[in-house]
């Protein structure tokens, strides 16, 4: 219609606008340079695989748009303002070759299901991880879809031992991890704990993948501080994902 459209980044903690479009250099998801008195860096993300060297990380601003602190929260305030008094945001930018900033990710790892639901999926692992039968755990979705899914290594003794109890078997864990009553009782005591914790119904994965290898900081899976790197076990477990959406009647 003629009008121009400016994108701006920013949010509340950084009085709205800390970067936006040139009138002359529009590009989609492109939120242009600083604006005067705002400057942004990078900071590294080792567990999503995004570093400042390579012109990638997690946006913090600083200047005179910054917020003094949350009223009355100074924890709240020293999660978000660090010592140097950035504004670590939770999105994750890219530095352009002209100097613009694109937004390219989101550092708390949420994601949108098909009904427009959104899921923490760290939320979710962090009450799955309580069942006695998980020893790692990995939430992960699509957008296409109506539920999450998991990637559950299992405790080995306790699954080993529950196996010979209950099932009669003693077969090693890997062999377990293809018995589907084991994946039944795994997959029902975790729901169960979801519904204790009080997780929606489009929160609770529908399906698991159960693995014998443990995820680590040799096969990559882990940040040398033991953080899950989320984008390296989605690549690492993308066809089990989509076999478990495959084969998912729900």
């Amino acid at each position: 219609m003629g009008c121009y459209v400016a994108e701006g980044y920013g949010q509340t903690e950084v009085t709205a606008a800390s970067a936006m479009t040139l009138p002359t250099e529009w590009q989609a998801g492109v939120v242009g340079p600083p604006l005067t008195n705002c400057h942004i860096k990078l900071v590294d993300i080792p567990e999503m695989d995004y570093f400042a060297k390579d012109n990638k990380g997690e946006i913090c601003v600083r200047g005179s748009c910054m917020m003094i602190g949350y009223y009355k929260d100074p924890e709240k305030t020293k999660e978000v303002i660090d010592e140097d008094g950035w504004v670590h945001t939770g999105d994750v930018g890219k530095w352009l070759p002209n100097g613009t900033l694109k937004i390219i990710d989101r550092k708390k790892h949420i994601f949108k299901l098909a009904q427009g639901e959104y899921i923490a999926p760290e939320k979710i692992e962090s009450i799955y991880i309580r069942s006695k039968f998980v020893s790692q755990v990995f939430v992960d979705g699509d957008s296409l879809q109506t539920y999450p899914v998991a990637i559950i290594v299992p405790d080995v003794e306790v699954v080993v031992d529950w196996a010979k109890m209950e099932l009669n078997n003693n077969a090693s864990l890997s062999e377990l991890c293809e018995d589907e009553s084991v994946k039944a009782a795994i997959l029902e005591d975790i729901t169960k704990l979801g519904a204790e914790a009080r997780l929606k119904g489009f929160e609770q994965v529908k399906d698991i993948y159960l693995c014998s290898e443990v995820f680590t900081v040799e096969n990559g899976l882990l940040t040398p501080t033991f953080k899950t790197k989320r984008p390296a076990l989605r690549r690492r477990f993308a066809a089990e994902i989509q076999n478990l959406y495959n084969s998912s009647h729900m």
